[in-house]
């Protein structure tokens, strides 16, 4: 379920200093039953992954859709100064010693900045965002919970627009699928 921002900063977190520049734009919290013990955020992102590929039809059009703006107004043309831009500059040495990924490989759309024990940071730059997704786990009386914050950071005056146009389509229904597809794939895997 979507969550207050504040709920979401008051979590004991490295990304909270990391990105202390950057507006977090969306929260949200997922119940997840089970598990066990010594569940991992490396656990997590395995069902957040098969999550977003097992997506309803509406969701996987809404790709589809922004895919071929996408394309047609260059948005995501790679641009040699977006990796100038990238955040991974802002990782300490404690937090490369810390980091179980390369910073900069490959996590879908987006690229790792790090992944810790139970947290991880992930980004990606484009013509209309350069956006940040933060996934976190800890323990719960039922199993666990998963935490998902996104972070925006305006590349020009089309983000807020952008931002704006998508606001309903995310929060109607890209986020609640990809919680409830993590949510099935945990119990697929975890649920104890």
């Amino acid at each position: 379920m979507r969550i207050d921002v504040a709920d979401f900063r008051a979590r004991p977190l490295r990304v909270h200093k990391f990105l202390h520049d950057v507006p977090l734009e969306d929260a949200w919290a997922i119940e997840l039953k089970g598990g066990g013990n010594g569940r991992s955020i490396e656990d997590l992102q395995n069902a957040f992954t098969a999550g977003r590929s097992d997506t309803p039809a509406f969701v996987k059009g809404l790709f589809a859709l922004r895919g071929a703006l996408g394309i047609f107004f260059g948005w995501d043309k790679r641009s040699p100064e977006w990796k100038e831009e990238s955040y991974i500059s802002r990782l300490t040495a404690s937090d490369r010693a810390l980091t179980s990924v390369v910073p900069g490989s490959d996590d879908g759309r987006f690229q790792f900045i790090y992944r810790f024990e139970n947290e991880q940071l992930s980004e990606v730059r484009n013509g209309t965002v350069h956006a940040f997704l933060s996934l976190s786990i800890q323990p719960s009386p039922t199993g666990y919970v998963a935490y998902l914050g996104v972070y925006v950071k305006p590349t020009g005056w089309f983000t807020r627009v952008y931002m704006s146009a998508i606001a309903p389509f995310r929060h109607l229904a890209v986020y609640p699928a990809m919680v409830r597809n993590t949510q099935r794939v945990w119990d697929n895997c975890w649920r104890s």
